[in-house]
């Protein structure tokens, strides 16, 4: 019998878990951030390539480690990222973010969890939350991708946090009313403070 054609999502996987291990074979600090994060911590799985984020400074360590593992590491156009590549899946390591070096503490607060039987650092919830917000501007700006990663992760995330790291962008500050709108978060206390003086109603709470 000829053997059954690899899906692209287990061919993601599997470049997943082969990057993780080249990286903590080589010491080199590291967290899995995006989709793949947010999954691990129950928002859905992602359709396409999984995101690992390295500090600024360690960039030059994480890609001699990932050729030394035998992987095929390809350098993009884009000076922040390499590409590691596996049968067409890949996966991205970053060294930037949002337009930002990244920094060792933002690493550093992931946590060790295990990812498709493989321990390793995943970003925290909150900083998942604040990098995909950061990302949203007039060419991206899918609200429809969000909306199900921050309804699954609304319990573990400090969203005090996350509007003050995001008060600068107004489209993440727009994705932020509409998850109080829709009852997926608490309003702001401001907000909230604001209702009550002009006996506004504040939303019910979705249990879903």
């Amino acid at each position: 019998m000829q053997p059954q054609p690899v899906s692209e999502r287990e061919a993601v996987r599997d470049v997943l878990k082969r990057v993780a291990v080249a990286l903590k074979q080589g010491g080199v600090p590291f967290a899995l951030c995006g989709g793949y994060a947010a999954w691990v911590r129950g928002a859905p799985e992602p359709e396409h390539d999984a995101d690992f984020l390295v500090p600024a400074g360690e960039a030059g360590r994480a890609r001699e480690v990932l050729a030394a593992a035998g992987l095929d590491v390809q350098v993009p156009a884009e000076d922040w990222l390499v590409k590691v590549v596996v049968e067409g899946a890949f996966v991205d390591v970053l060294w930037r973010t949002c337009g930002a070096p990244v920094e060792a503490d933002l690493v550093e607060r992931a946590e060790p969890l295990a990812v498709l039987s493989v321990e390793m650092p995943v970003l925290a919830a909150t900083d998942i939350l604040v990098t995909k917000l950061l990302a949203l501007d007039e060419h991206y700006c899918d609200f429809g991708r969000l909306l199900p990663v921050a309804r699954a992760l609304r319990e573990q995330v400090d969203w005090d946090r996350v509007r003050r790291d995001v008060a600068g962008n107004d489209f993440a500050v727009v994705l932020l009313l509409l998850l109080e709108r829709r009852g997926i978060i608490e309003p702001a206390a401001a907000v909230a403070k604001s209702n009550g003086a002009v006996g506004g109603a504040r939303p019910e709470m979705v249990t879903d």
